[in-house]
């Protein structure tokens, strides 16, 4: 089979499209012929090992010291179910399923086939998306979908999201207003109009308006993108507020602990089958909406590594694979 193989840390020129053994799937997986996959921001930040540097030390550990543990990138996919283990219950042969390849990056998602355990973060796919927009569903969503979870959102509440045009973003400002708060968004000049049709209630351009000196508070303001922090985020909370981070800020966080009533949460996103079941149901109640920004064959993945690479992606770029008759 076909797959994306990253045998070294680099630029996007380190990864090559490669013909790899097709996997057999274990007693309690399935084999997934995958019909999309993506390339995220993570996806990138591992490719290149670009991380702050209290974090190389746990990076190499979690994903190789000298080079990736793991070689075929992608965290997120859809496709059809070609044959199962033995001991599958879930699931049966044609079946159109989504979900994460991995948690913790390089998950072999950029192939033509994927094994995976039936039971974790695989779900029937969406019957009102294609492979192609249930594939951009995972990351971003169950991302959102957790961190807004431990922020235990009211209804009323006031929820700014910094980075609400790019994946975790987009799901960010579609979910918390399903959970009833008032939300801002803040993004660039281009992606204004695009964050307003998620029905965000206000949208701020970072590049004209500084939120910090707007005078405005808010109960959870939750950083997508590791574009600032908590310390100019504080004056912004209101008191018992919430920070969300993607990033990983340990120092703050105890700090914060000890000092206010304010809170700085982080960690990782969700894997959980229930919640991408969770996911699902909002997207077949038309409530939530993958946002595609542009979509690449496999062939490509060099030239989706480089756009994402900018940072300028709005939402989440597509991988499309497709199969010949001999695969």
């Amino acid at each position: 089979m076909k797959a994306v193989v990253c045998t070294k840390y680099g630029p996007p020129e380190v990864l090559q499209l490669k013909e790899v053994e097709k996997p057999v799937p274990r007693d309690n997986e399935v084999l997934i012929k995958v019909h999309a996959t993506t390339v995220t921001s993570s996806d990138v930040r591992i490719r290149s090992f670009t991380y702050p540097r209290w974090f190389w030390l746990p990076g190499r550990i979690m994903f190789g010291f000298s080079k990736p543990r793991k070689t075929i990138p992608g965290d997120e996919l859809a496709g059809e179910i070609e044959s199962l283990g033995k001991d599958v219950k879930l699931f049966k042969e044609g079946d159109q399923v989504f979900g994460l390849s991995t948690s913790l990056g390089l998950g072999g998602g950029n192939a033509e086939y994927k094994c995976l355990p039936e039971d974790k973060g695989l779900a029937i796919k969406p019957v009102n998306m294609t492979y192609e927009e249930a594939a951009a569903v995972p990351f971003g969503g169950l991302t959102a979908l957790a961190f807004l979870r431990k922020a235990n959102i009211q209804n009323g509440n006031k929820v700014l999201i910094y980075g609400a045009s790019g994946s975790v973003g987009t799901y960010a400002v579609q979910l918390a207003r399903y959970f009833g708060a008032e939300v801002t968004g803040i993004c660039s000049t281009t992606n204004l109009e695009m964050v307003k049709s998620l029905r965000a209630d206000k949208v701020i351009d970072y590049t004209q308006e500084d939120f910090t000196r707007s005078g405005q508070t808010y109960d959870v303001i939750y950083d997508t993108v590791m574009k600032t922090s908590f310390s100019r985020c504080k004056s912004s909370l209101k008191q018992r507020g919430v920070y969300l981070t993607v990033d990983w800020p340990l120092l703050h966080a105890l700090w914060a602990s000890m000092t206010s009533s304010k809170k700085v949460v982080f960690g990782l996103g969700s894997t959980k089958t229930e919640d991408l079941i969770f996911l699902r149901e909002l997207i077949e109640a038309g409530k939530i909406k993958a946002v595609i920004d542009r979509r690449y064959p496999l062939e490509q993945i060099v030239e989706a590594h480089r756009y994402v690479e900018t940072g300028h992606k709005k939402g989440n770029v597509v991988i499309t694979v497709t199969h010949d008759n001999k695969t």
